[in-house]
């Protein structure tokens, strides 16, 4: 910035000012899934099929 004139340095600062709030406003626009497809948590696990017949070689004696 040294020798920079402050015309220059104000309009820098403004047009990044521009990308920064069109980033932003980009940020907020943009649709977030409502609803999992998945379950959360450990609960995804318990319809895994590798799950299941764990289950089942623990019941059998």
């Amino acid at each position: 910035m040294d020798g920079e004139p402050r015309a220059e340095r104000l309009r820098s600062f403004l047009l990044g000012g521009v990308v920064g709030a069109s980033a932003v406003l980009a940020a907020l626009r943009r649709k977030r899934p409502r609803s999992r497809q998945t379950p959360p948590g450990l609960a995804a696990f318990e319809d895994a099929p590798c799950y299941r017949e764990t289950l089942e070689r623990e019941q059998k004696p």
